[in-house]
């Protein structure tokens, strides 16, 4: 591939260099200079914590053979210092739509070969995409999973470093799928990558509404922001809508959102466990998972489940309305459903000999924390407590940590307050921030700011027919501190401190 042919359908304002009969053959794209290897091209864009075009001179140094620009200045010095290789400039403000068009085009639009899924939503979205990927997978599908926890491209699992890539890393992996023969993608769209960009001109076959609660406004500022992120999936904003949404009629924005994305041309499927098109009835709860009968347009059929709760419920029924869109029949929806033992760090149990419940869990909302805590206390009943631990993140939404408290307290018999990922807040103040909410439920509690030591706490306070909580961190196997982050794991930590509790009562 040359140059000017990875600009085809790219806002370019005005380019300099070879052209396409004796440019150099492109090895490579990169927004990361970095990354640069010789012949590669080097996408330099102002982002939110660095301007790129900073990193010409470096990406040049190290073989790079193309540049464009966001930059009209960095383009003419450019073209001026280099001219030996193309330069190209595109708008200012347009990087990552150039950035998608550009490096679809260099790795041969793989995300038209593939059948795009998108779940969006503040809660539920890795549970969704895993079941809708077992789902997918039951009926011999290969298929890409792009999420929070671990990437899958066609079986074998790749790290996620974020819950939606940059379009470049995206493509790639979808690049690497459609080699391999997949036909499908599912991946969580964050209202980051929505709200920068980073999914614009990927042709979704179905979009996914989850649910809509506080979180993240620190970056978005406020929940109208918040929504009209989300609502980039549905309406068009990045690209055609979907074929078709599914979404939650129960949800506060359901509605909205609902008419939103049928104005845009979308067929619309909703769910809710009483209302939508797809229903969940009969519901049967144990520890050990669930089963229902799915009522659906096209009929009913029971489903049974190793997952468990009334946030299941929901995902389940997400999973299905999507898998319905992609073809499956009801029996191999609920054959899928079944297939599925769990997800890492979503109700994860840990299991060290104890005569009582250890779960490590994602939630880091409140409204995530109200419903594992409910879940919880449907499962001790009135025989047992349920002892939550959590913390709140730091640099992030500080209006959310009295609420979490509150939400924790209001669920729970004994709360362990913690930290998780201060970042470079001072511990002891994110605690003093949540404490308020806490403290007004009058719920027993202890402040250990080191996570390790309160997980021995909670561990430690728990007797036969309890259940302890770790909520926050999940799947998640680091700390994140001022000074670095230092490896952590919620699951492998409380192990220990159980053995040592059973040791010690030797």
């Amino acid at each position: 591939m040359r140059f000017e042919e990875l600009l085809i359908g790219a806002e370019v304002v005005r380019r300099a260099g070879p052209n396409a009969a004796d440019g150099a053959a492109i090895r490579g794209v990169e927004y990361d200079s970095r990354r640069i290897q010789p012949g590669a091209v080097f996408l330099a864009m102002q982002g939110e914590a660095t301007d790129g075009n900073r990193f010409i001179e470096k990406a040049m140094e190290q073989g790079a053979v193309g540049i464009v620009t966001d930059s009209a200045a960095a383009f003419v010095e450019t073209a001026k210092r280099h001219a030996e290789i193309g330069v190209a400039e595109i708008p200012a403000g347009a990087g990552r739509r150039a950035m998608a068009t550009i490096v679809a085009n260099y790795f041969g639009h793989p995300e038209k070969q593939l059948a795009l899924s998108g779940v969006t939503g503040t809660n539920g979205k890795t549970t969704t995409a895993f079941l809708l990927e077992a789902m997918l997978q039951s009926v011999g599908r290969k298929t890409v999973l792009v999420g929070t926890i671990e990437n899958h491209v066609a079986g074998a699992v790749r790290p996620a470093p974020h819950t939606t890539p940059e379009s470049r890393d995206l493509l790639a992996l979808f690049r690497e799928g459609v080699d391999a023969g997949a036909t499908e993608a599912v991946m969580e769209v964050s209202s980051h990558a929505l709200a920068q960009g980073r999914v614009c001109g990927l042709p979704y076959d179905v979009a996914i509404f989850t649910n809509l609660t506080q979180d993240h406004l620190d970056y978005h500022g406020t929940m109208e922001n918040y929504f009209a992120a989300k609502q980039a999936l549905f309406n068009g904003e990045l690209g055609a809508p979907p074929r078709v949404a599914v979404i939650n009629i129960e949800d506060a924005r359901g509605a909205e959102l609902a008419n939103i994305a049928g104005q845009a041309g979308a067929q619309v499927d909703t769910y809710g466990l009483r209302t939508g098109d797809f229903r969940a009835e009969n519901a049967m709860m144990s520890a050990a998972g669930m089963r229902f009968q799915l009522v659906t347009p096209a009929g009913q059929a029971e489903v049974r489940t190793r997952l468990t709760g009334r946030v299941n419920l929901y995902n389940l029924l997400a999973a299905a309305a999507a898998g319905a869109a992609r073809g499956l029949t009801l029996e191999q929806i609920a054959a899928g459903a079944s297939e599925l033992a769990h997800v890492p760090g979503r109700f994860q149990t840990v299991d060290a000999g104890q005569g009582f419940t250890v779960v490590v869990d994602y939630a880091h909302t409140d409204d995530a924390l109200k419903n594992l805590t409910t879940l919880a206390r449907e499962f001790v009943g009135a025989s047992g407590r349920v002892i939550t631990l959590f913390g709140c993140g730091g640099d992030r939404d500080r209006a959310k940590r009295p609420k979490m408290g509150r939400a924790a307290g209001e669920g729970s018999d004994f709360v362990v307050l913690t930290s998780d990922n201060p970042r470079s807040e001072d511990p002891e103040a994110i605690l003093q921030d949540v404490l308020p909410g806490l403290t007004e439920t009058g719920t027993r509690f202890a402040v250990e700011a080191d996570r390790a030591r309160a997980i021995a706490l909670a561990v430690e306070a728990a007797r036969p027919g309890d259940i302890v909580l770790i909520a926050g961190k999940g799947h998640e196997k680091q700390q994140i501190l001022r000074h670095g982050s230092i490896p952590f794991d919620d699951a492998k930590v409380a192990a220990a401190a159980i053995r040592e509790l059973l040791g010690a009562r030797v």
